[in-house]
């Protein structure tokens, strides 16, 4: 009998775990995560009347691939549109809180004497409150679709994002030793570049792919396929200086914006579940008993500082944002507990060997704790609001409240400000794109050029190739946005706003001259006037081509479909409401969907002969049909069982609309039982029959009486099979089978029929 590896026994104790452990608190109706860390405590060496994990080694190696699974699972639910629509309330309550909880964490460590690492890494983890906890403590207690639950939810989505940053200067840290702004300074640099890079090169290319490989994607190679972006991105991360699960991450967020987002997402499930299992258990394997009754005062200290912190901190960072009182302190009181982030950021600094031994456990108790209380938390934040309204001073009150109202009103950017804010983006984005093909360019291209050609011919090679490439980023960065609405407002608004709106275009052609200039001089050794000279012709040029114009708009088209299509997907099949929408409803005007029951009597007929608009008001603006959709139907569009319409009008037109729709169904219902029974009769055909001497089909028993003739008897009474240019004969018994009315009209019509 063969061995079984060490490997396959661990991974069997450790499923067996977590499989009871699931059972028992999906039972007790707990969350999952602290099922697999009691789980994870069992298998441990820790826990002497279990069996024990053996290799804890190639686990933990499970437990990495295990994060770069949830982070690329959070990736695919984030997206960085949904991170432009949470608003300047979430934005600015979300950095408020992570700020101050980072201070507490480090207070709180600094307190009991740990060393610098651990007090930030310690900060770290209480920084970032559990989204997977809440959404379930929201759910648990109907508070989903309460306004401080959308705004919790939405500081959450900003703390998701931010802590990926935090993970990333977290381990730039660790490894420079040291908290030097020059260092600091670099590291938020190259993180926001390779973002950058990231995100608009994948933008670009990656929906492109999936689209035109569509065609070979069965579920398996999408997966595959998936799986081994996430994994490159991850191994791309790893070698610019990134943590594993920030390349995971970055790759699921580009992920999410394409139409194979949802499909991925579920592929990818099940073994996000597997391996997030693992981690979850593995983060259980660290937790030694001994260690915690050690250092249970830090762990009460630490639970005490997140609750009372987060209330405070919570509700003043909601505040600051322009929230009233009670909706602040119940998101203050929402947030109260720590979660996966700060199991990853406590495994990153023991990877990384820079956090000391007793901090994974004390974080896994304190999680548990907070878990277990985030329920009595959120019940608890009305009833402290109510007691804080009667001891609060009118005073104070009065400036709660003038504080509240007043952030709802909307300030309306001015054009120099909106000119600016694209100017900058647009010169960030094509500066990166820039600064990469320049380096691709003299990594591997002009080192290529230069071992098979003459040296000056490979040096002209390579430069003209490099200036090609950036050519159409630098045209961009030149002459987008100067003639814009804002740009054009300005120049004829004020003469005095001329001279700025030339210095705006003077500063770009600098910008890439000087990058022309840098591949020019880098390669070439020549006076300086010449190669600045050359540069400026270069550029000049850049500015004067069509093709270049062509090709700059083509790029961006391109990337600001693939950015849209999802939602244009979404919106096209019905799953997402149309835009227009939103400017309907500041009119009192609404569109609303509504579905043809498959028994409804409308079904069949076009819409002329439904004339909705006049009995009803309403308007239909599309028909959804499975994947296809109609807008503005015509009148002979028919409607079909199944059809979603899109219907515009106010609120007693489609009210009225609803009533009819529910109504058709229920009268198709009763007409189908009372009056479309199908009924089989039977006649003889005599020598007065009018269908002597005709065939079925000139018969028009079908076609007039909307009958079916099933068969004939004839001769020796057997049954005949029926074709439709079988010849009526005297004395055939013909049976016939249809509803009852048609029936009994065939029949009575017939003077000549005998049955």
């Amino acid at each position: 009998m063969s061995e079984l590896a060490p490997l396959i026994s661990d991974l069997a104790l450790i499923l067996i775990c977590a499989g009871i452990m699931t059972l028992i608190f999906k039972r007790l109706r707990q969350p999952l995560v602290l099922g697999y860390i009691v789980a994870g405590f069992l298998a441990s060496p820790h826990m002497p009347y279990t069996p024990s994990v053996i290799d804890t080694a190639n686990i933990h190696t499970w437990s990495d691939i295990g994060v770069i699974f949830l982070l690329f699972a959070l990736g695919l639910e984030f997206s960085f549109k949904k991170l432009m629509k949470v608003g300047g309330t979430a934005i600015i309550a979300a950095c408020t809180i992570i700020f101050c909880m980072i201070l507490v964490g480090m207070v709180a460590g600094w307190s009991f004497g740990w060393k610098h690492m651990d007090c930030l890494y310690l900060g770290g983890m209480l920084a970032m409150s559990s989204t997977t906890i809440i959404y379930k403590a929201f759910d648990d207690l109907g508070l989903r679709q309460q306004r401080f639950a959308g705004l919790v939810l939405s500081i959450l989505i900003l703390e998701d994002i931010l802590a990926i940053v935090l993970m990333v200067m977290l381990s730039t840290m660790a490894v420079s030793k040291n908290f030097e702004g020059t260092e600091m300074i670099y590291s938020i640099g190259k993180l926001v570049f390779f973002l950058i890079l990231w995100f608009v090169v994948g933008i670009y290319l990656i929906p492109i792919f999936l689209k035109r490989s569509r065609k070979w994607m069965g579920s398996e190679t999408l997966l595959i396929v998936s799986l081994a972006m996430c994994f490159g991105m991850v191994v791309l991360a790893a070698k610019v200086g990134f943590s594993p699960a920030f390349g995971a991450f970055i790759m699921g967020s580009i992920l999410a914006e394409t139409v194979e987002a949802e499909s991925i997402e579920k592929l990818v499930a099940p073994v996000k579940d597997l391996f997030g299992a693992i981690f979850f258990v593995s983060v259980g394997m660290m937790v030694d008993p001994a260690m915690i009754v050690e250092y249970a005062w830090p762990i009460v200290a630490i639970t005490l500082s997140i609750l009372l912190g987060q209330v405070i901190f919570g509700t003043g960072g909601v505040i600051l944002a322009g929230q009233p009182l009670k909706v602040a302190m119940q998101c203050g009181f929402s947030l109260t507990q720590i979660g996966e982030f700060a199991f990853i950021i406590a495994s990153l600094g023991v990877s990384l060997h820079v956090t000391s031994d007793f901090l994974y456990p004390i974080v896994v108790a304190v999680s548990v704790i907070t878990t277990f209380l985030t329920p009595y938390m959120i019940r608890l934040a009305v009833p402290a609001y109510h007691r804080v309204e009667k001891v609060l001073p009118n005073k104070w009150r009065k400036i709660l409240d003038r504080y509240s109202s007043g952030s709802q009103t909307v300030n309306h950017e001015n054009n120099w400000r909106k000119l600016l804010t694209a100017i900058i983006r647009i010169v960030a984005i094509y500066s990166v794109l820039c600064i990469a093909v320049i380096v691709l360019s003299f990594h591997f291209i002009i080192p290529l050029f230069r071992a098979s050609l003459p040296l000056f011919w490979a040096n002209l090679a390579g430069a003209v190739f490099t200036i090609v490439c950036i050519s159409p980023f630098l045209r961009a960065i030149i002459m987008k946005k100067n003639h814009s609405v804002e740009f054009q407002a300005l120049w004829q608004d004020n003469r005095y706003n001329r001279a700025p709106l030339l210095s705006t275009i003077l500063l770009r052609m600098v910008i890439a001259v000087a990058f022309v200039l840098f591949i020019i001089e880098n390669i070439f050794k020549a006076s300086t006037a010449l190669m600045v000279g050359i540069a400026i012709i270069l550029v000049c040029m850049m500015m004067l081509s069509r093709w270049l114009k062509k090709q700059s708009i083509f790029m961006e088209r391109t990337f600001i479909q693939n950015l849209r299509f999802r939602d244009m997907h979404a919106e096209f099949t019905g799953q997402k409401r149309p835009e227009y929408e939103g400017h309907l409803l500041s009119r009192d005007i609404h569109l609303s969907d509504f579905e043809v029951p498959a028994d409804s009597l409308w079904a069949g007929h076009t819409l002329k002969e439904l004339n909705l608009g006049y009995k009803y008001g309403v308007h239909v603006a599309s028909i959804i049909r499975g994947m296809h959709r109609i807008n503005i139907p015509g009148a002979n569009v028919r409607l079909f069982p199944g059809d979603t319409i899109q219907v515009i009008g106010t609120d007693e037109q489609l009210g009225e609309f609803a009533r009819q729709v529910e109504r058709v169904s229920s009268a198709a219902e009763e007409e189908d039982i009372e009056k479309r029974e199908m009924n089989l009769k039977q006649f003889m055909v005599d020598g007065n029959s009018l269908f002597l001497g005709k065939s079925i089909k000139e018969s028009g028993i079908r076609d007039d009486y909307r009958c079916l003739v099933v068969g004939v008897e004839r001769g020796d009474g057997n049954l005949i099979r029926p074709d439709v240019n079988m010849i009526f004969c005297e004395g055939d018994v013909v049976w016939v089978v249809g509803e009852r009315d048609d029936v009994y009209h065939l029949l009575g019509k017939k003077k000549e029929i005998q049955y």
